[in-house]
């Protein structure tokens, strides 16, 4: 327990210890970059899109004056249109992403050059800075880029972007994306689902004290937990529509969701093991499995928090990314262990105990669970991936309500199956129900996992 409690402090100091993300106010630090193409982040705009774009901070490798700085610029593109340009850079029919007219031109850096002559003839250096706001009447899911078309040279900047959408009647600019517009909504009516949910629960609590077990009181802070993590997203969505920033609601979200990520897969674990209802104890091969879960889900919400704070595009953004998937597939799969265990347990104790007909119905219950964890799993980390892979910028709102549907449904799920229950049914089972039993649990034995 010590170095439980050690490992969530570091965790959450750990998380605390992040800058709070610019979300659709996004500063970024370019350093020595010599890549032709430096994309920044995406943001869907609607017929009443800006940009405000405002860079610092500009140097080249080759500080020569007769740098053609025509060649580097920032534009806007679709992804549509990007692979269009790609075709014209492969066919020869353009040099540069920023001869295409595919994409919206919004700033070349030739413009930094001084376009008044000196009248003393001393020469005047170009500027090292630059704001401009640029008006997007084409709705669309849009990246900002920085092009580089000069063959080895280096450019460091310091960018900030802010990407909104202005309400025409009102002037107010949304700072969301249009497709995560009704996200605060959304969240904080999920927030009163199950805030009701662990209303619910406590009223079975109270009405059924008798039969209550440890994990009945774990499952209410997992239901609760999870409750004020969406609050807290809903805030941290909220304050970002409306100002650009979180507030530092972003690191309240980052510490309930680590908690939340924590407790659902210990929740799974234990219920898994037939943890307090079953028996009281823990196995040493199940006390493994916790010490793998959950180390396994500090790294993956630190990973979390690395992919929210950065651009999609930055360069450690992948690296975190695959660290978070592989993270995640491993923690999947580990919490199924001791579901199959106890079926294969069960299983065994039918043969020798004489109780067919208590040990079929227990079995049946974690055969179901073990289905709906799978069905879970599949449906959170593929289908809802699917949902973002296929649906237009402007629904991008409904792979989160799948989600998150999905996991209420899976809360509401293991709370009706695993309820404290006052009168135990293995009692009053007669001698036909008892042979009944026995035939299908013979039956079972085919049973594959």
């Amino acid at each position: 327990m010590a170095l439980l409690r050690l490992v969530l402090l570091l965790a959450v100091a750990i998380l605390a210890s992040f800058r709070p993300s610019a979300a659709e106010i996004r500063v970024t630090e370019v350093r020595s970059d010599g890549r032709t193409i430096i994309p920044f982040d995406e943001f869907g705009f609607t017929h009443n899109g800006v940009l405000e774009l405002n860079v610092s901070g500009i140097s080249f490798s080759d500080p020569s004056p007769a740098l053609d700085l025509s060649q580097l610029g920032f534009f806007l593109s679709t992804r549509d249109a990007w692979i269009h340009v790609l075709q014209q850079l492969q066919e020869r029919d353009i040099t540069c992403p920023l001869g295409s007219s595919l994409v919206k031109h919004v700033y070349f850096l030739n413009q930094l050059n001084n376009p008044n002559p000196n009248p003393s003839g001393l020469s005047i250096p170009r500027s090292t800075f630059f704001g401009t706001v640029f008006s997007q009447s084409d709705p669309g899911q849009y990246t900002l880029v920085f092009a580089n078309c000069l063959r080895g040279l280096r450019v460091s900047m310091t960018v900030r972007s802010a990407m909104y959408n202005l309400d025409p009647h009102t002037g107010h600019r949304a700072y969301l994306s249009a497709g995560a517009a009704s996200l605060p909504l959304i969240y904080f009516l999920l927030f009163l689902a199950y805030a009701a949910l662990a209303a619910a629960w406590v009223a079975v609590l109270l009405r059924k004290r008798s039969a209550v077990f440890r994990i009945h009181y774990f499952m209410l802070a997992v239901v609760v937990l999870k409750a004020l993590n969406l609050l807290c997203e809903a805030e941290d969505k909220s304050y970002i529509e409306r100002t650009g920033s979180a507030h530092g609601w972003d690191v309240l979200f980052y510490i309930f969701s680590f908690l939340k990520g924590i407790s659902l897969f210990t929740l799974i674990v234990l219920i898994g093991t037939g943890w307090s209802f079953l028996k009281p104890y823990l196995q040493e091969r199940e006390k493994k499995v916790l010490m793998v879960v959950i180390p396994l889900q500090v790294v993956a919400n630190i990973a979390q928090v690395a992919i929210d704070e950065s651009s999609p595009y930055a360069r450690d953004w992948v690296n975190w990314k695959q660290v978070f998937l592989l993270v995640d597939v491993v923690c999947c799969c580990a919490v199924l262990f001791p579901i199959v265990w106890s079926i294969k347990n069960l299983r065994e104790a039918a043969r020798t105990d004489g109780k067919a007909a208590v040990n079929l119905m227990k079995l049946t219950l974690f055969r179901q669970y073990y289905v709906v964890v799978i069905c879970y799993i599949y449906f959170t980390r593929v289908v809802v991936y699917a949902f973002v892979t296929i649906t237009s910028y402007r629904y991008l709102w409904t792979s989160v309500v799948a989600g998150e549907l999905a996991t209420l449904a899976f809360y509401i799920f293991t709370g009706y199956k695993f309820k404290p229950e006052v009168h135990n049914p293995y009692f009053v089972i007669d001698d036909e129900e008892e042979e009944a039993a026995a035939e299908a649990l013979k039956l079972d034995d085919e049973f594959e996992l």
